[in-house]
């Protein structure tokens, strides 16, 4: 059903690097291969944005070896589905739908945050334009509404179908809103650490929740069982996201392709920064305030907030609101039954989080 044009436009170009969980590797081929379909649209220049941006082509629309993007959401779709004794082929459409709104969300993103690069390439608008690359990131809005509709050709379950429709655009305005947020917040220093973490739990989790959500649904689970994979969802936004904040911090040059303290030096106020704002002396406070005050920083500014983290255990208290968080997950699985072998993946995939380089 949607594998025809996948060959022929290179979506089987997908590589799996040795240290992706199983969780990740296991169904990408077939999400790749969906995604490559759907996205062959019959106006060759936005076909070969749409591929660009997905990993699948260079900027010319030649077909590309890559394993850009962690197709993270789709595959814990894919999990849930799994784990509740669903079909994964019929799935692919819901799986694909995600995948589709979460990269909308990416190209509107580094528009609204005026980003050069992503995962090591030109961003979208960079290469095309900010009106072009909107347009891109709306045909993906607008083709995910259009295929979690494919589930009508597989499933005898019209209000089953409406339903991951209505969660699907929720996840998706719940995104908008948490994007709203973050930009709101920008430039303020009185944003404590529950606004920032209610602010990622719709910008980054709504989705991640969203994704288990409807597997488990679409999996025709029981109601209990539906609600803890949501929630186990839930707390993986925050894991995936406060790991997130670190990385923008402290992550390595080499392995996340940005310098350390690159948050710092665009200003952002993630995690780390809200955290030491919120329990700084007044001196410290005073100079993190007037820092992010600065239209242009230097390295000796990055320094200097850095020391005032080392101060007060911010990079501590980051790594174990993580742990938490990823603790929290596994224990809303507990008392579900799931194949052993899949809690085991499910358990090897946390730790990925808590651990990844980039």
């Amino acid at each position: 059903m949607f594998r025809a044009k996948s060959k022929m436009n290179g979506a089987l170009s997908w590589r799996q690097p040795e240290d992706v969980p199983a969780i990740l590797g296991s169904h990408r081929q077939d999400v790749e291969e969906t995604l490559g379909d759907l996205v062959a649209v019959e106006s060759q220049g936005l076909q070969t944005m749409l591929r660009y941006h997905l990993g699948m082509s260079d900027e010319y629309g030649n077909p590309i070896s890559s394993n850009q993007g962690k197709r993270f959401r789709s595959s814990l779709c894919i999990f849930a589905c799994k784990a509740v004794g669903g079909s994964i082929q019929k799935i692919l459409p819901a799986a694909a739908a995600i995948e589709l709104v979460h990269n909308f969300s990416l190209i509107h993103d580094d528009i609204q945050d005026n980003d050069l690069e992503r995962r090591h390439r030109a961003t979208l608008w960079a290469l095309w334009g900010k009106p072009k690359a909107l347009q891109a990131g709306n045909v993906m809005r607008t083709m995910a509404d259009l295929v979690i509709q494919q589930l009508n050709k597989l499933y005898d379950d019209g209000e089953m179908v409406a339903t991951c429709s209505r969660l699907l655009t929720a996840g998706y305005l719940e995104t908008v809103e948490g994007q709203f947020l973050d930009l709101s917040y920008e430039g303020r220093t009185d944003i404590d650490t529950s606004k920032y973490l209610n602010m990622i739990s719709k910008k980054t989790g709504a989705l991640i929740r969203t994704s288990m959500n409807i597997g488990a649904v679409t999996g025709r689970g029981d109601k209990e069982t539906i609600k803890a994979l949501a929630n186990c969802g839930e707390y993986l936004g925050y894991v995936f996201q406060v790991r997130d904040d670190y990385l923008g911090t402290w992550g390595s040059e080499a392995e996340t392709g940005k310098a350390i303290g690159n948050d710092i030096m665009r200003r952002k106020n993630s995690l780390p920064v809200v955290h030491a704002l919120e329990h700084a002396d007044p001196t410290s406070r005073h100079r993190l305030q007037a820092i992010y005050q600065k239209e242009h920083l230097v390295d000796e500014d990055i320094q200097e907030i850095l020391d005032i983290f080392g101060r007060v255990g911010t990079a501590d208290y980051v790594k174990e609101l993580a742990q938490k968080q990823a603790d929290y997950a596994i224990s809303a699985l507990e008392d579900i039954k799931i194949d052993a072998e899949l809690r085991n993946e499910f358990q090897e995939l946390v730790e990925f989080l808590l651990t990844r380089k980039q």
